[in-house]
């Protein structure tokens, strides 16, 4: 089977209409601004460290809103996305753009220029919570833009962030819902972070917006994270990339690689502590945890933390764990152990 694989080319802040309060792509990305130029370079670059890899590559644009850039500028970028198409070397392109800049018309550009999936940054459906964030757009904008992408065949991820201003998890949890009616392939889900030189980081600086620990936004996205697994929608992103940008807290103190595993954790210890208290008596006992493929390590915790966790709160004597490849992710079952 083939692995997929992104080539990223990022473009910071190009064609984005307005600043929203969370939003320093140039920290973000780590590039100061887009450069046409080197896209052929970073191409082919990936591609040569892909050499002999059986995969479904696709070149990915993302970081800023790819369909409201200059309408030739856009053209340029696909028509060389088209020529790597053409070879063989790439099967198709992604992209991340804005609701409002979905049109029929662009479709109809994206759809014969070999784009198969649209990201969008839907961010939140609630239309306070998008005016609090300055997005220039409403939620009816975004359900419009969901509904035109899927009728015309596109692959459609989207984006939410959890802790934006004036969002409480009741809000999180009904973007969540919407994401998955309005038939979304996949979501990504980011904790909102504090960048400088922001309006956020302004206004968290005078006491109008307080931003996540990171207990809050753990304890949060794996509440929104449990919505997306019960309507079997993956999550294919938590959290932002980590890049030599992201991890000096000169630049934001309140993001931590790790957040993504953590909510991961927390929603398989929750799961775990829901089986074992179905259980007439855990007191003294061995019990067998089954997961499906690969996802011991996500059930066990990072340093083991959920392990110790349920040993203390069901006094047992052992937990064991046990794989599973006929399991979906998130499946999981108990077994008592005679042992």
């Amino acid at each position: 089977m083939k692995k997929h694989v992104n080539i990223p080319i990022f473009i910071p802040h190009y064609g984005c209409p307005n600043d929203c309060v969370f939003c320093n792509q140039k920290k973000i990305t780590g590039k100061p601004c887009f450069e046409k130029q080197a896209v052929i370079d970073e191409i082919e670059a990936s591609l040569s460290s892909l050499e002999g890899v059986n995969a479904d590559i696709e070149i990915a644009f993302f970081g800023g809103s790819f369909t409201a850039i200059p309408r030739g500028e856009m053209l340029e970028l696909l028509s060389i996305s088209d020529v790597y198409i053409k070879s063989g070397r790439i099967s198709s392109v992604r992209l991340s753009t804005r609701p409002d800049a979905i049109s029929e018309e662009i479709l109809d550009i994206l759809k014969e220029h070999g784009v198969k999936t649209v990201e969008l940054g839907l961010q939140s459906f609630s239309d306070g919570v998008l005016k609090a964030s300055n997005r220039g757009h409403t939620a009816l904008d975004s359900e419009a833009a969901c509904k035109m992408i899927k009728a015309r065949g596109f692959s459609l991820i989207g984006q939410m962030m959890v802790g934006l201003p004036s969002s409480p998890l009741t809000d999180e949890l009904f973007t969540a819902s919407k994401i998955c009616d309005l038939g979304c392939d996949g979501a990504r889900i980011y904790p909102t972070v504090v960048f400088p030189d922001t309006e956020l980081d302004r206004m968290e600086k005078t006491g109008k917006y307080a931003k996540l620990t990171l207990e809050e936004a753990v304890s949060r996205t794996a509440e929104v994270l449990e919505v997306f697994i019960g309507r079997g929608v993956p999550v294919i992103r938590i959290g932002l990339c980590a890049n030599e940008t992201l991890s000096d807290e000169r630049y934001c103190d309140n993001y931590h690689p790790s957040v993504g595993e953590l909510s991961i954790n927390l929603c398989y210890l929750k799961k775990m502590t829901s089986l074992l208290t179905s259980l007439p008596e855990t007191e003294g006992k061995t019990v067998l945890f089954t997961v499906s493929k690969g996802k011991i390590s996500q059930a066990v915790g990072q340093k083991k933390t959920n392990v110790t966790a349920l040993k203390e709160a069901f006094k047992l004597k052992n937990i064991k764990f046990g794989e599973d490849g006929g399991m979906s992710p998130f499946d999981i079952s108990v077994t008592v152990l005679n042992t």
